[in-house]
């Protein structure tokens, strides 16, 4: 029309290059219009795929098409952020419980190898669990775990611990691959303090019930021997009820020391722990036997916090047992000690003759030594066990003699 039927040529092409003009700057805006919201939705998608749930898009409105399609992805944004972050809280928290129950952990791949494990397991072997992981359960002790009947009580040599653990085994699926998983709980510390809490009521029961009777006992014999000593008409009377009195009255000062021996158990109290230096605490138990020079093998120079009276009493029960085992032979008594990360391990060697009877070491009342309480493994169990430790007996293998290891912790 500008051409054919318009003003002048100079008019119609002025006009001309208005309209191309106006038709490109349009097609500039509707393009830009267009890029920046679909670059935008391109970014959030990219985002998302990262994991990354930070961005929104602005201006994301329901009036047209890509306002709506960015206000949705907006929304998908906040949702799957909110379920991230939900998802990295229960992470948390599973971690958490898993650190702090005094429960072993296991889970292994379906090659046998060890892809999980908590604190409680990683302590069992008195290694970090960086040192443990990618270790087939064969090498760990654990292959028997994976079969049989589960649960079950297993009785299992697992590090420097030994007792019987329950059992509980289960299996998940990770990445689409099969894992198996082992619960193992300690369940002889439990029976052992069940046992003591059982003893301890029986002590008390004792304790009452028969220092009611020696008190009016001793109180008697003391009285007769006095109105005894002023009976001077019937001599030989008197020396005859003096001789009986005699043993009544020793023999119930000897059954108030046994019964207070006893009654000690149930009054251990709890450790009052302070920095304790291993070498000085091993030094300073060593010097007090007298009998024989006990051999002191050096170890690492460390420390931990623990009670030192109940150490002393501990190591000093550990020390004379073995130096008693040796004395008639003349045999020889060693103390070492040695680290891992987690624990400290201190054993007393002696070349005796060995354990006879195993079975009932920790039994409350069981001696095999003539004159001897039957308390003093059952004390120093109990002191370990009240810092965290534990306490083993066993005959040498290969060589006569006996090795008592004492595990304690290092925090």
């Amino acid at each position: 029309m500008l051409w054919f039927k318009g003003p002048s040529e100079r008019t119609a092409w002025t006009i001309g290059i208005v309209v191309v003009a106006i038709w490109i700057g349009g097609a500039l805006l509707v393009r830009q219009r267009m890029r920046r919201p679909l670059r935008t939705l391109s970014n959030m998608i990219g985002a998302l795929r990262e994991q990354d749930y930070s961005l929104r898009a602005r201006n994301a409105e329901t009036g047209d098409a890509l306002g709506l399609a960015l206000w949705e992805l907006n929304e998908l944004t906040s949702e799957m952020h909110d379920q991230r972050l939900g998802a990295l809280e229960a992470t948390a928290l599973f971690r958490r419980v898993m650190a702090e129950i005094d429960v072993a952990v296991f889970a292994f791949d379906g090659g046998g190898a060890l892809r999980v494990v908590n604190a409680a397991g990683a302590r069992l072997f008195g290694q970090p669990d960086a040192q443990l992981l990618g270790r087939q359960a064969s090498e760990l002790g654990l292959a028997d775990c994976l079969s049989g009947t589960a649960p079950r009580i297993v009785d299992l040599p697992i590090g420097p611990q030994r007792g019987r653990w329950e059992l509980r085994r289960g299996e998940f699926r990770q990445d689409g691959h099969p894992h198996r998983f082992l619960v193992l709980a300690d369940v002889s510390r439990t029976l052992r303090e069940q046992e003591r809490v059982a003893w301890q009521q029986l002590v008390r029961v004792l304790s009452h019930e028969i220092n009611n009777s020696i008190t009016p006992i001793s109180s008697l014999t003391e009285r007769l021997r006095e109105l005894v000593m002023r009976d001077w008409e019937r001599p030989a009377l008197r020396g005859e009820l003096e001789r009986g009195l005699g043993v009544v009255a020793s023999r119930s000062a000897a059954l108030s020391r046994f019964l207070a021996a006893y009654a000690h158990l149930s009054r251990l109290p709890a450790p009052h722990a302070r920095e304790v230096r291993i070498s000085d605490w091993i030094h300073r138990v060593a010097r007090l036997e007298s009998r024989v020079v006990v051999r002191v093998v050096e170890g690492p120079d460390v420390s931990i916090d623990a009670d030192g009276d109940q150490l002393d009493q501990l190591l000093i029960n550990l020390i004379t047992n073995a130096v008693d085992a040796t004395d008639s032979i003349g045999g020889s008594v060693s103390v070492s000690w040695c680290e891992t990360p987690t624990t400290i391990a201190v054993s007393v060697v002696d070349d005796g003759p060995g354990l006879a009877e195993t079975t009932n070491l920790f039994v409350p009342f069981f001696t095999t030594k003539p004159g001897g309480s039957g308390i003093g493994l059952v004390l120093s169990r109990q002191i370990a066990e009240a810092h965290g430790g534990s306490l083993v007996l066993a005959n040498r293998a290969g060589t006569p003699g006996c090795e008592a290891c004492l595990v304690l912790p290092r925090a």
